[in-house]
């Protein structure tokens, strides 16, 4: 469906000011009031109170159930989507994908994911596992070579052959944005309204536009820090590489995207990635995906335009269980970055009196 406006403020479960949802059923219920987590071992170097928004505890394991959630709840609350009748199609092959499809089991909505042959197995099953049907795009697009406008073009084939059909569009959607408020509103309101800056992951636009909407609507001064990937093109940049680890950076600009939400941007590799996360659960024993390793990484990049004694929030997007084949296997590391075991080993044996790395010294 085509979004008139992608800045209309449209009623999502939270409200347009991040106030409470009204209680949901069932499993639904337990989406959102995820818990924060002090983090008091992962930068000790820095003089601030760190605290992470542990976003695996919502029950499809990670932020994106919100969104889902966000986008179909409003549906069905309007009789747009019928219970046992509508189908919902979208393409996505992660965390989106498999919070539609616990969302849309709950409803008893027909899920049609469109997904490529990138799609990890372990994602395949889980959407199969609660009944979603996966249409696979296995050709790249001529023009660009890259999969994700096949996609969509699959996307809106089905669209046009299937009667009572719904496109969520996380792009573009701005119930995705909206769902974000009460992301916010949790971080301010468990914290007392004292976040004097926030890190997060930048894709949809959903989570930062979401966030710094509720900011500026509490009249908080948190300064939000997006991180983005090299190669990605959310920012300005041109995109100029191919990136192994999902969940931030976008090779398209994202309709729902306003950049002057971010205050500061911080752009992260691959390994960058890699090594936040090897640092996360050796030193918190967090462990979380690819994603949450851009947003530990970029903290040392952040830390000249941090005050002493500020209290930082990291939102965490998800965890590191659907990861255990790339970020976590060392067979798989090395295999794309060579021997840097040391970037995390050493950094640990440093705490205990040995001099160790840091991502400073990771080559740029």
């Amino acid at each position: 469906m085509p979004y008139e406006d992608g800045n209309s403020a449209v009623p999502g479960p939270g409200g347009l000011s991040g106030t409470p949802p009204a209680e949901l059923p069932g499993i639904l219920a337990t989406v959102g009031r995820t818990p924060l987590i002090e983090l008091e071992r992962l930068a000790p170097h820095l003089p601030v109170r760190l605290v992470a928004k542990a976003e695996r505890f919502n029950p499809g394991g990670s932020v994106k159930d919100r969104s889902a959630l966000s986008m179909v709840l409003h549906r069905v609350r309007t009789g747009e989507l019928v219970p046992g009748r509508s189908t919902v199609i979208e393409s996505s092959s992660g965390n989106l994908a498999i919070g539609l499809a616990q969302i849309c089991a709950y409803f008893r909505l027909r899920l049609v994911c469109v997904v490529d042959s990138r799609t990890t197995p372990q994602n395949l099953a889980i959407l199969r596992a609660y009944g979603a049907e996966v249409d696979v795009v296995t050709t790249p697009d001529p023009v660009t070579g890259e999969l994700l406008p096949m996609r969509l073009r699959r996307v809106a084939e089905l669209l046009a052959a299937t009667p009572d059909s719904y496109w969520p569009d996380q792009y573009a959607n701005p119930l995705n944005r909206q769902a974000h408020l009460t992301t916010m509103r949790e971080i301010a309101e468990a914290l007392d309204g004292k976040v004097d800056h926030l890190v997060l992951a930048a894709g949809t636009g959903g989570t930062l536009g979401g966030c710094a909407q509720y900011i500026r609507e509490a009249g908080l001064s948190t300064t939000v820090h997006a991180v983005d990937a090299v190669g990605s093109v959310l920012f300005g940049a041109t995109a100029s590489c191919t990136r192994l680890i999902p969940g931030h950076g976008a090779s398209v600009r994202p309709k729902l995207l306003r950049p002057a939400d971010a205050d500061h941007v911080v752009r992260v590799t691959d390994l960058d990635c890699v090594v936040g996360c090897r640092r996360l659960v050796r030193r918190e024993a967090i462990l979380a995906g690819g994603s949450s390793g851009a947003v530990v990484s970029a903290l040392d990049r952040i830390a000249p335009l941090v005050e002493p004694g500020a209290t930082v929030v990291v939102i965490l997007p998800d965890g590191g269980d659907r990861y255990l084949d790339t970020v976590y296997d060392d067979d798989w590391v090395s295999a794309h970055f060579g021997d840097v075991a040391k970037l995390w080993q050493d950094e640990w044996a440093g705490e205990q009196g040995s001099p160790g790395a840091t991502l400073a010294d990771i080559g740029r």
